[in-house]
C-alpha cells in the first residue's frame, strides 16, 4: 500500500506560480511512476503531468506544455509539480497518484495509488 499526501496548493492571480508537492510513504518510491490530475467542478479528470520512475522521462498534456514540470526526489519519495503562468480554467482539485507500472502513464485505470487531492485556485 501506498500513502500519497499533497501539500501546496492554494490561490492564486492569474499568471502566478504554484508549487505542489506529494509526499508518498509505503512502498520503495522508486518503483512507481508518478503523475498530476486535476479535475475542475463539472468535468472529468484530466492528465497533466507524469513522470517515470527515474525521473528520466516525462510527459505533459497540450494545455500546459511550456508552464508545468514534474520533478522527482526519489531520497525524499517526494514528485513536484511547479505551475507557472496559471490560468483561472486550471481551478481545480489537484490529484497526484502513483502506478506500479515504469513508464509514464496517462489513463487513471493506469494508476494504483491516489492522494486525496488538493485545490488550486486561479483568481482573474
Amino acid at each position: 500500500q501506498v500513502r500519497l499526501v499533497e501539500s501546496g496548493g492554494g490561490m492564486v492571480q492569474a499568471g502566478g506560480t504554484l508549487r505542489l508537492s506529494c509526499a508518498a510513504s509505503g512502498r520503495t518510491f522508486s518503483t512507481l511512476s508518478m503523475c498530476w490530475f486535476r479535475q475542475a467542478p463539472g468535468k472529468e479528470r484530466e492528465f497533466v503531468v507524469g513522470i517515470n520512475w527515474t525521473g528520466s522521462r516525462s510527459d505533459d498534456a497540450d494545455s500546459v506544455k511550456g508552464r508545468f514540470t514534474i520533478s522527482r526526489d526519489n531520497d525524499k519519495n517526494t514528485v513536484y509539480l511547479q505551475m507557472n503562468i496559471l490560468k483561472p480554467e486550471e481551478t481545480a482539485g489537484y490529484y497526484c497518484a502513483a502506478s506500479k507500472r515504469l513508464g509514464v502513464q496517462a489513463r487513471i485505470s493506469d494508476y494504483d495509488y491516489w492522494g486525496q487531492g488538493i485545490q488550486v485556485t486561479v483568481s482573474t
